[in-house]
Protein backbone atom coordinates (compact mmCIF):
# COMPACT_ATOMS: atom_id res chain seq x y z
CA UNK A 1 0.00 0.00 0.00
CA UNK A 2 1.14 3.31 -0.70
CA UNK A 3 0.54 6.30 1.07
CA UNK A 4 1.40 10.25 -0.59
CA UNK A 5 2.59 12.97 1.22
CA UNK A 6 2.77 16.60 -0.22
CA UNK A 7 5.03 19.07 2.18
CA UNK A 8 4.88 23.48 1.87
CA UNK A 9 8.34 23.18 4.21
CA UNK A 10 11.21 22.88 2.67
CA UNK A 11 12.88 21.53 6.00
CA UNK A 12 10.41 18.62 6.16
CA UNK A 13 11.03 17.27 2.59
CA UNK A 14 14.51 17.47 2.88
CA UNK A 15 14.10 15.30 6.12
CA UNK A 16 12.56 12.61 4.43
CA UNK A 17 14.58 12.38 1.80
CA UNK A 18 18.10 12.89 2.84
CA UNK A 19 18.86 9.69 3.93
CA UNK A 20 18.06 8.18 0.57
CA UNK A 21 19.41 10.95 -1.78
CA UNK A 22 22.60 10.27 -0.20
CA UNK A 23 22.80 6.80 -0.74
CA UNK A 24 24.12 7.72 -4.60
CA UNK A 25 24.67 11.60 -3.79
CA UNK A 26 26.33 12.21 -7.20
CA UNK A 27 23.64 10.47 -9.38
CA UNK A 28 21.05 12.83 -7.12
CA UNK A 29 22.76 16.09 -7.04
CA UNK A 30 20.54 17.73 -8.83
CA UNK A 31 16.94 16.86 -7.06
CA UNK A 32 19.40 16.55 -3.26
CA UNK A 33 20.65 19.99 -3.74
CA UNK A 34 17.82 21.70 -5.03
CA UNK A 35 16.19 20.55 -1.95
CA UNK A 36 18.85 21.52 0.03
CA UNK A 37 18.25 25.07 -1.52
CA UNK A 38 14.91 25.11 -0.88
CA UNK A 39 15.15 24.31 2.96
CA UNK A 40 17.92 26.69 3.29
CA UNK A 41 16.74 29.76 1.36
CA UNK A 42 13.07 29.80 0.73
CA UNK A 43 13.15 33.31 0.20
CA UNK A 44 15.11 32.70 -3.13
CA UNK A 45 11.62 31.02 -4.43
CA UNK A 46 9.65 32.88 -6.73
CA UNK A 47 6.43 30.74 -6.59
CA UNK A 48 6.41 27.73 -4.05
CA UNK A 49 7.40 23.83 -5.20
CA UNK A 50 5.64 21.34 -5.54
CA UNK A 51 7.24 18.50 -2.71
CA UNK A 52 6.36 15.27 -2.43
CA UNK A 53 7.09 11.82 -1.09
CA UNK A 54 4.79 8.52 -1.56
CA UNK A 55 5.83 5.80 1.63
CA UNK A 56 5.60 1.89 1.33
CA UNK A 57 5.13 0.36 4.64
CA UNK A 58 7.10 3.95 5.92
CA UNK A 59 9.60 2.99 3.66
CA UNK A 60 10.69 6.14 1.03
CA UNK A 61 9.35 4.85 -2.04
CA UNK A 62 9.89 7.53 -4.57
CA UNK A 63 10.24 11.87 -4.04
CA UNK A 64 9.24 14.49 -6.78
CA UNK A 65 10.40 18.08 -6.48
CA UNK A 66 9.19 21.05 -8.83
CA UNK A 67 10.19 24.60 -8.77
CA UNK A 68 7.86 25.97 -12.04
CA UNK A 69 8.30 26.59 -14.55
CA UNK A 70 11.00 23.82 -14.92
CA UNK A 71 10.12 20.00 -14.90
CA UNK A 72 9.60 17.77 -12.32
CA UNK A 73 12.23 16.11 -10.76
CA UNK A 74 11.54 12.50 -9.49
CA UNK A 75 13.64 10.07 -7.24
CA UNK A 76 12.78 6.37 -7.38
CA UNK A 77 15.21 3.14 -6.89
CA UNK A 78 12.99 1.42 -9.61
CA UNK A 79 9.79 2.31 -11.62
CA UNK A 80 6.87 2.34 -9.98
CA UNK A 81 3.35 2.17 -11.75
CA UNK A 82 0.99 2.77 -8.80
CA UNK A 83 3.35 4.92 -6.98
CA UNK A 84 3.77 7.47 -10.27
CA UNK A 85 -0.29 7.31 -10.04
CA UNK A 86 -0.20 8.74 -6.96
CA UNK A 87 1.99 11.37 -7.64
CA UNK A 88 -0.06 12.25 -10.95
CA UNK A 89 -3.34 12.48 -9.41
CA UNK A 90 -2.15 14.80 -7.20
CA UNK A 91 -0.06 17.43 -9.70
CA UNK A 92 -3.50 17.37 -11.58
CA UNK A 93 -6.22 17.58 -8.64
CA UNK A 94 -4.18 20.55 -7.71
CA UNK A 95 -3.56 22.42 -10.85
CA UNK A 96 0.53 22.22 -10.99
CA UNK A 97 1.52 23.58 -14.18
CA UNK A 98 3.40 20.10 -15.00
CA UNK A 99 5.92 20.90 -18.71
CA UNK A 100 7.88 17.55 -18.13
CA UNK A 101 9.71 15.24 -16.13
CA UNK A 102 13.60 14.83 -15.58
CA UNK A 103 15.31 11.72 -13.96
CA UNK A 104 16.92 8.65 -14.77
CA UNK A 105 16.23 7.39 -18.24
CA UNK A 106 14.10 4.35 -17.04
CA UNK A 107 12.24 6.35 -14.21
CA UNK A 108 11.93 9.23 -16.45
CA UNK A 109 10.10 7.02 -19.16
CA UNK A 110 8.14 4.80 -17.48
CA UNK A 111 6.34 8.16 -15.79
CA UNK A 112 6.16 9.88 -19.13
CA UNK A 113 4.25 6.83 -20.14
CA UNK A 114 1.79 6.77 -17.12
CA UNK A 115 1.45 10.72 -17.53
CA UNK A 116 0.72 10.13 -21.26
CA UNK A 117 -2.05 7.24 -20.29
CA UNK A 118 -3.73 9.48 -17.45
CA UNK A 119 -3.58 12.67 -18.84
CA UNK A 120 -3.62 12.28 -22.77
CA UNK A 121 -0.97 14.56 -22.77
CA UNK A 122 2.33 12.94 -25.05
CA UNK A 123 5.31 13.30 -24.58
CA UNK A 124 9.02 13.99 -26.07
CA UNK A 125 12.40 13.80 -25.61
CA UNK A 126 14.12 16.99 -24.76
CA UNK A 127 17.55 15.54 -23.78
CA UNK A 128 19.09 12.57 -22.97
CA UNK A 129 22.10 12.98 -20.59
CA UNK A 130 24.72 11.09 -18.49
CA UNK A 131 26.23 12.13 -15.14
CA UNK A 132 29.85 11.90 -14.60
CA UNK A 133 31.89 12.03 -11.18
CA UNK A 134 35.49 12.67 -10.61
CA UNK A 135 37.35 12.19 -7.87
CA UNK A 136 40.75 13.74 -8.73
CA UNK A 137 41.96 15.60 -11.56
CA UNK A 138 43.78 14.07 -14.77
CA UNK A 139 45.60 17.28 -16.09
CA UNK A 140 44.75 18.29 -19.63
CA UNK A 141 47.84 19.96 -21.81
CA UNK A 142 47.05 23.79 -20.69
CA UNK A 143 46.17 26.12 -23.25
CA UNK A 144 47.33 30.16 -23.27
CA UNK A 145 46.18 32.12 -20.56
CA UNK A 146 45.22 31.88 -16.87
CA UNK A 147 42.17 30.94 -14.76
CA UNK A 148 40.39 33.67 -12.33
CA UNK A 149 37.15 33.96 -10.39
CA UNK A 150 34.83 35.95 -11.54
CA UNK A 151 33.62 39.28 -10.21
CA UNK A 152 31.06 42.04 -10.19
CA UNK A 153 32.68 43.82 -13.44
CA UNK A 154 32.02 40.12 -15.62
CA UNK A 155 28.29 40.37 -14.44
CA UNK A 156 27.17 41.44 -17.94
CA UNK A 157 28.92 38.87 -19.63
CA UNK A 158 28.29 36.08 -17.38
CA UNK A 159 24.93 36.32 -17.80
CA UNK A 160 25.08 36.96 -21.48
CA UNK A 161 26.99 33.41 -21.60
CA UNK A 162 24.40 31.65 -18.74
CA UNK A 163 21.59 32.65 -21.58
CA UNK A 164 23.39 31.69 -24.22
CA UNK A 165 24.28 28.05 -23.00
CA UNK A 166 20.67 27.88 -22.03
CA UNK A 167 19.48 28.37 -25.42
CA UNK A 168 22.12 26.16 -27.03
CA UNK A 169 21.24 23.10 -24.27
CA UNK A 170 17.62 23.60 -24.96
CA UNK A 171 16.83 25.05 -28.20
CA UNK A 172 13.44 23.53 -27.94
CA UNK A 173 11.92 25.88 -24.40
CA UNK A 174 15.04 27.27 -23.13
CA UNK A 175 13.93 28.76 -19.53
CA UNK A 176 16.60 31.80 -19.60
CA UNK A 177 18.15 31.79 -16.23
CA UNK A 178 17.74 35.63 -14.21
CA UNK A 179 20.61 38.28 -13.57
CA UNK A 180 19.95 38.25 -9.64
CA UNK A 181 20.78 34.53 -10.13
CA UNK A 182 23.85 34.95 -11.80
CA UNK A 183 25.12 37.84 -9.66
CA UNK A 184 24.60 35.61 -6.61
CA UNK A 185 26.50 32.43 -8.07
CA UNK A 186 29.56 35.57 -8.76
CA UNK A 187 29.25 36.69 -5.25
CA UNK A 188 30.14 33.31 -3.61
CA UNK A 189 32.74 32.94 -5.84
CA UNK A 190 31.21 30.07 -8.20
CA UNK A 191 32.39 31.09 -11.73
CA UNK A 192 35.77 30.96 -13.62
CA UNK A 193 36.70 32.47 -16.33
CA UNK A 194 39.28 31.31 -18.58
CA UNK A 195 41.25 34.68 -19.71
CA UNK A 196 43.31 34.66 -23.22
CA UNK A 197 43.33 37.96 -23.93
CA UNK A 198 39.91 38.51 -22.55
CA UNK A 199 37.38 36.03 -21.41
CA UNK A 200 37.80 32.93 -23.08
CA UNK A 201 35.87 30.43 -21.54
CA UNK A 202 33.24 29.68 -18.42
CA UNK A 203 32.95 27.00 -15.50
CA UNK A 204 30.64 27.65 -12.82
CA UNK A 205 30.67 25.50 -9.27
CA UNK A 206 27.12 24.30 -8.88
CA UNK A 207 24.92 22.79 -6.29
CA UNK A 208 26.57 22.04 -3.14
CA UNK A 209 26.38 18.87 -1.28
CA UNK A 210 27.49 17.50 1.84
CA UNK A 211 30.38 15.71 0.40
CA UNK A 212 30.88 17.01 -3.48
CA UNK A 213 29.59 19.24 -6.08
CA UNK A 214 28.61 19.84 -9.20
CA UNK A 215 29.96 21.44 -12.34
CA UNK A 216 28.41 23.39 -14.61
CA UNK A 217 27.25 25.24 -16.88
CA UNK A 218 30.38 25.30 -18.77
CA UNK A 219 30.41 27.41 -22.05
CA UNK A 220 32.65 28.65 -24.46
CA UNK A 221 32.00 30.98 -27.10
CA UNK A 222 31.66 29.31 -30.49
CA UNK A 223 34.68 31.69 -32.08
CA UNK A 224 36.75 30.44 -28.97
CA UNK A 225 36.58 26.83 -29.24
CA UNK A 226 38.30 23.91 -30.00
CA UNK A 227 41.46 25.60 -28.29
CA UNK A 228 41.32 23.77 -24.66
CA UNK A 229 39.92 27.17 -22.82
CA UNK A 230 37.20 24.93 -21.38
CA UNK A 231 38.58 21.55 -20.39
CA UNK A 232 41.50 23.97 -18.39
CA UNK A 233 38.41 25.82 -16.78
CA UNK A 234 36.91 23.04 -15.87
CA UNK A 235 40.16 20.83 -14.67
CA UNK A 236 40.82 24.36 -12.50
CA UNK A 237 37.75 24.54 -10.77
CA UNK A 238 37.30 20.56 -9.93
CA UNK A 239 40.55 21.05 -8.44
CA UNK A 240 39.50 23.84 -6.69
CA UNK A 241 36.36 22.04 -5.42
CA UNK A 242 38.72 19.34 -4.45
CA UNK A 243 41.27 21.23 -2.36
CA UNK A 244 38.25 22.61 -0.58
CA UNK A 245 37.17 19.04 1.43
CA UNK A 246 34.97 17.87 -1.38
CA UNK A 247 35.04 14.44 -1.81
CA UNK A 248 33.74 14.60 -5.68
CA UNK A 249 32.67 16.67 -8.76
CA UNK A 250 29.48 15.59 -10.66
CA UNK A 251 28.32 16.88 -13.61
CA UNK A 252 25.67 15.96 -16.69
CA UNK A 253 26.81 15.90 -20.74
CA UNK A 254 24.52 15.47 -23.12
CA UNK A 255 24.44 12.53 -25.24
CA UNK A 256 24.18 14.13 -28.70
CA UNK A 257 27.62 15.84 -27.78
CA UNK A 258 30.44 13.00 -28.13
CA UNK A 259 33.00 15.88 -27.99
CA UNK A 260 32.30 17.04 -24.40
CA UNK A 261 31.67 13.38 -23.36
CA UNK A 262 34.96 12.42 -24.26
CA UNK A 263 36.95 15.96 -22.84
CA UNK A 264 35.40 15.27 -19.68
CA UNK A 265 36.43 11.58 -19.38
CA UNK A 266 39.96 12.74 -19.99
CA UNK A 267 39.66 14.95 -17.04
CA UNK A 268 39.26 12.26 -14.85
CA UNK A 269 35.16 12.39 -14.91
CA UNK A 270 33.34 8.59 -14.80
CA UNK A 271 29.96 7.84 -16.14
CA UNK A 272 27.50 6.45 -13.51
CA UNK A 273 24.28 6.61 -15.30
CA UNK A 274 21.93 8.01 -18.04
CA UNK A 275 19.26 10.84 -17.23
CA UNK A 276 16.05 11.84 -19.55
CA UNK A 277 14.62 14.87 -19.66
CA UNK A 278 11.15 14.36 -21.56
CA UNK A 279 8.22 17.40 -22.23
CA UNK A 280 4.77 16.99 -21.81
CA UNK A 281 2.07 18.94 -24.39
CA UNK A 282 -1.59 18.68 -24.82
CA UNK A 283 -3.21 16.10 -27.23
Amino acid sequence: MFRLRTYENGINFLAATEREFQREEAVNNVVYGIARLIAAFPQHQAVPPFMATVLEKDKLACAALMTPPHHLLLYAETPLGEAFDLLIDNLRQNNWPVSGVTARAELARAFAERWQQRTGEAFSVDVEMRVFELRAVEWPPMPPGVCRVADAADLPLVFKWYCDFTREALPSDPILPTEDGVKRKIEEGSVYLWEDGGPAALAVRGRRLPHGSSVGPVYTPPPKRGRGYASACVATLSQAILDGGAQFCTLFTDLANPTSNRIYQRLGYRPLCDFTEYSFKAG
